[in-house]
């Protein structure tokens, strides 16, 4: 196939998100399919590595609250040019902003077959942003940008079921996968421990992810506290930045503040940790979990998601009702009751991630675009 992939996210930024489309990207490449990029500029680009395809970028405006992130502008009248002296045989929409509403409109007007993936459940951000009156508009917009495209893929069952309740059509499942070459524990680092005033055998909680409302830090800093009560040389690495960071880092001085993290470094600080405690409530899959229990880290989470899928409780991690803050809190103490278990629930969890391979869920994926759009003969 030749693809499209069109979204506002990508690398070098650090999130799920353009980690996972970095991922699709260079699997489908890998397995013989022609990419091209659309993308808004963002300030990042003079550190942008030679991506060795086609990116092009769009006019981007800033993201409130993001200020190293921007959204795309409209670019209709560009990629009716690109796409009409360079026919893809599909467009896959990542994001749905301005510059998704500009891709969505030009492919339907070119009649070029257009997918989209759900990946952020903005409808769930209202509590955390004061925007909770209009998450029944934003919602019905959603619904109308995702059905005007052949189908949706999302990472989870539980995704697609909640979608369809707010009337999606055509979703079908890309699921995600977890690299255990650059995510293990053999990326672990004494010296890196020792930086953040660890002792040898002094326990490590890590958080990754945005330092931002809707990742409920609060309750991972509780979570934290919790364990402290059992562990009092216990040290908690939020790594990660965010609008959040600076009230959090004045709270909280006694939490380290490790900042954004990228490729090996990141890895090596999963690595140099021994829980991962993940309150987010967010998540449409979340894919710092499994990365975690690729790292060999004790997990504790909700029951949704990456967890509801991968975590099987008291054997390769913890995993507790979704949105029951006391149960997530009680369960510190059986995660630390739970002690002499700890190597083989490491183990487990590395086995777990062993199994959840990039090629074969992007295998899958292509397959399923092709046959939409009429190619699978020659997939």
């Amino acid at each position: 196939m030749k693809l499209v992939l069109v979204t506002e996210t990508y690398p070098p930024e650090v999130n799920g998100v353009a980690m996972t489309l970095e991922r699709l990207v260079a699997n489908l490449i890998q397995q013989g399919h022609q990419v091209e990029l659309v993308r808004p500029k963002q300030k990042t680009d003079d550190e942008a590595p030679d991506f060795g395809y086609p990116v092009h970028t769009v006019p981007g405006i800033a993201i409130p609250g993001y200020a190293d992130l921007q959204f795309g502008w409209f670019a209709g009248g560009k990629l009716k040019k690109l796409w009409t002296a360079n026919r893809p045989d599909v467009v896959h929409i990542a994001t749905e902003g301005m510059l998704g509403f500009s891709a969505l409109n030009v492919a339907k007007k070119l009649g070029i077959p257009v997918v989209s993936s759900f990946h952020t459940n903005f409808h769930t951000y209202g509590d955390h942003y004061n925007y909770k009156f209009v998450a029944n508009w934003l919602m019905a917009y959603l619904r109308w940008f995702h059905n005007r495209t052949l189908a949706t893929f999302v990472p989870s069952q539980a995704t697609v079921d909640d979608l369809e309740k707010y009337g999606f059509k055509n979703v079908k499942i890309f699921s995600r996968g977890v690299d255990t070459e650059l995510f293990g524990k053999h990326r672990r680092r004494d010296d890196l421990r020792h930086s953040w005033g660890v002792k040898n055998g002094d326990p490590v909680v890590v958080h990754v992810g945005r330092v931002a409302a809707e990742k409920n830090i609060p309750l991972t800093i509780a979570a934290y506290q919790r364990l402290k009560t059992h562990l009092p040389d216990a040290k908690l690495v939020v790594v990660g930045d965010g609008p959040e960071r600076a009230g959090l880092e004045k709270k909280h001085p006694e939490i380290i503040f490790a900042g954004m993290q990228r490729g090996q470094e990141l890895a090596e600080h999963y690595a140099s940790g021994d829980f991962f405690l993940f309150g987010s409530t967010t998540e449409t899959f979340g894919n710092v979990l499994t990365e975690a229990m690729a790292s060999e880290l004790v997990v504790l989470g909700y029951d949704y998601a990456a967890a509801h899928h991968h975590v099987v409780d008291g054997e390769n991690g913890f995993k507790v009702p979704f949105k029951d803050e006391p149960a997530f809190l009680n369960s510190v103490d059986r995660l630390v009751a739970a002690k002499p278990e700890w190597p083989a629930i490491r183990q487990s969890a590395r086995e777990k991630a062993q199994s959840l391979s990039w090629t074969s869920i992007i295998q899958g994926y292509a397959d399923e675009v092709a046959e939409l759009v009429g190619l699978k003969d020659n997939a």
